[in-house]
């Protein structure tokens, strides 16, 4: 049971879905009216002749990347995962499983997707559906290249720019923040219950090493034969004793500080034994949108309470 959960989680981090999303998060408000652009507009292969007016987005992290660039009232159906900002306009639409004709009955001038499953991208082509793929960053630099390509598409690129302007200030302001270390504090990210983890080679390890912080899961997958994320033992993380925990399984399957300290052997962890265990946003902490910020924020306020 929970191999398939971990496999699901694995997928979700891969595409940048949440396992399971509890629909909590900001509010989405109007946003102003669309600026004007020179068009057509060219992003990759997809050519857009006039502003798009009925966006379908297919993907949580496609979703709030619209939002954040403004083209919010442009977005007319959201994936049944996409739950940031609150009230986007969620439909039945399958991220995992997408339907070409589910998608083409909404009648949009743009799909964005966050994956290809099933080789939907080539059935909405087919069906002259402008689609454009802003697949799972694996690096930061990717994802700010996929904001500013989603604000040029939509005729938001000023929107876009200010988007990535902000979230480099605020990290370098993150990271700077950082108490400086003789020895670098050595972690342990939870993805599921049955010791899944992400090393430093993914995305969201290059945010924990980008604070300083040093992945025990690092040497489980040094062949990389694990695709960044490995399966570590019981016996393996209590050897490796991380100073701290952080748990991406907190709402999706019920992790918390209590049942961490709860498992059997495991007393004798650092992070365990002084606290040092944070429960993270699933969803945030499955995404490479906008609100990477936020997650760099959690990570470095929990550095900087250990002396």
């Amino acid at each position: 049971m929970l191999r398939r959960r971990a496999l699901g989680l694995l997928a979700g981090l891969a595409f940048g879905l949440a396992a399971c999303s509890t629909g909590n998060g900001g509010t989405a408000t109007p946003t102003a009216t669309p600026t004007s652009a020179a068009y057509p507009v060219t992003v990759g292969s997809v050519t857009l002749d006039k502003q798009p007016a009925k966006i379908v987005s297919l993907g949580p992290t496609a979703t709030e990347m619209l939002y954040a660039v403004n083209a919010g009232t442009q977005v007319v159906a959201v994936d049944d995962q996409s739950n940031y900002p609150a009230g986007v306009p969620k439909s039945d639409l399958s991220a995992y499983k997408p339907s070409a004709e589910a998608i083409a009955a909404k009648n949009p001038d743009l799909v964005v997707l966050t994956n290809d499953s099933d080789k939907i991208v080539d059935q909405l082509k087919a069906l002259k559906i402008p689609t454009f793929l802003v697949p799972a960053a694996a690096t930061l630099d990717e994802a700010y290249a996929e904001i500013a390509d989603l604000g040029k598409l939509t005729g938001h690129a000023d929107d876009a720019a200010k988007v990535v302007a902000d979230m480099k200030s605020k990290l370098d302001t993150i990271v700077k923040s950082v108490k400086a270390r003789t020895k670098p504090l050595t972690y342990f990210y939870e993805v599921s219950p049955d010791l899944y983890s992400a090393t430093s080679k993914t995305f969201i390890g290059s945010i924990f090493t980008l604070l300083g912080l040093q992945n025990v899961a690092d040497a489980a997958d040094a062949d990389g034969k694990a695709f960044g994320y490995p399966q570590l033992s019981a016996e393996a993380l209590v050897k490796a004793n991380p100073d701290l925990i952080f748990l991406a399984d907190a709402k999706c399957c019920q992790q918390t500080a209590d049942t961490v300290k709860a498992r059997a052997g495991w007393s004798g962890i650092t992070a365990v034994s002084k606290g040092q265990i944070v429960a993270l946003d699933d969803d945030i902490a499955s995404r490479w949108g906008p609100r990477i910020v936020d997650l760099a924020q959690t990570v470095a306020t929990s550095v900087n309470q250990i002396s």
